[in-house]
């Protein structure tokens, strides 16, 4: 079996490509792209082919998928840009003969209201209408986001938002990378599959403030905020406007509960419990 990983160098990439490693698919059939790969050093040295592939770069993409049984799909990061940029590599896939294609969306990508939401439905569209073999995952928030909340609250004495008591049902990326090499490994078990993937338990961003004062070793509350507030305050914190409003306009899908989601399909692939919270901010202090 052959796997190409595209993002390798990126956080969830590199996760997902250590992952297959320590699943026992053997490094050489293993193939990591990215645009940069002097960030990629550590793969060689472990024995996998990496190659620089850019979305921008048809020629690069077929050129790094020819050959491969399954495509891991990582979403790009350029904002905007992403749904040409992955039809680039659906195509390239497509034309190369690949087996399997597997993509990193976003929770109910199909009908969240989230602004990251309308690039991964139109890829998710992209992918169907390609008729390659299949695999969304669907993967909830990083719990990683996050983690520049400690240094906030460690300077301001509070986390501060506009989320209400709205839910997220947030996992580690190491859980979502696990699950990635778990379908990846065995793709014929995964055809047409949908996967909602989130953690097993779901937190406030009360509790969010809660588990960052278990770190600091003091009180930190959550201050609640209206939209407007909330803006205002990530501006004169230095944020664009840009910045700001994607996230109030994100805290706003939270309050409505986008980003909630039933637990079990996530650890029931991993075949075990997903990382709590608490356990991804302790890495950070």
């Amino acid at each position: 079996m052959s796997v190409v990983v595209t993002g390798a160098t990126g956080h969830l990439g590199r996760l997902v490509v250590s992952s297959l490693l320590a699943r026992g698919l053997p490094a050489h059939s293993i193939t990591a792209t990215g645009r940069d790969t002097a960030k990629a050093t550590d793969l060689v040295e472990r024995g996998v082919t990496v190659t620089p592939a850019d979305f921008d770069d048809p020629a690069a993409l077929r050129a790094a998928f020819a050959g491969a049984d399954t495509v891991l799909l990582v979403s790009g990061n350029e904002v905007g840009g992403r749904v040409a940029q992955h039809r680039n590599a659906v195509e390239a896939a497509k034309e190369v003969g690949v087996g399997h294609l597997v993509y990193t969306s976003l929770l109910r990508a199909d009908v969240s209201t989230l602004p990251l939401a309308p690039e991964h439905k139109a890829t998710e569209e992209i992918i169907t209408a390609s008729g390659l073999p299949h695999t969304l995952l669907r993967n909830g928030f990083y719990n990683e986001v996050y983690l520049d909340r400690i240094d906030h609250a460690r300077e301001h004495g509070a986390v501060v938002g506009s989320a209400g008591e709205g839910r997220v049902a947030g996992a580690a990326r190491a859980d979502l990378a696990e699950a990635a090499a778990v379908v990846l490994l065995d793709p014929s078990a995964h055809v047409g599959a949908v996967y909602e993937l989130v953690g097993d338990r779901s937190w406030t961003y009360a509790d969010l403030a809660a588990a960052i004062g278990e770190v600091l070793g003091r009180t930190v509350p959550y201050q609640d905020l209206g939209p407007r507030e909330h803006r205002e305050v990530l501006l004169r914190a230095g944020l664009d406007e840009g910045t700001a409003d994607f996230l109030v306009g994100l805290d706003a899908g939270i309050r409505e509960g986008e980003l909630h989601g039933e637990p079990g399909i996530l650890s029931g692939l991993i075949g075990r419990p997903t990382t709590p919270l608490a356990t991804t901010l302790r890495s950070r202090a």
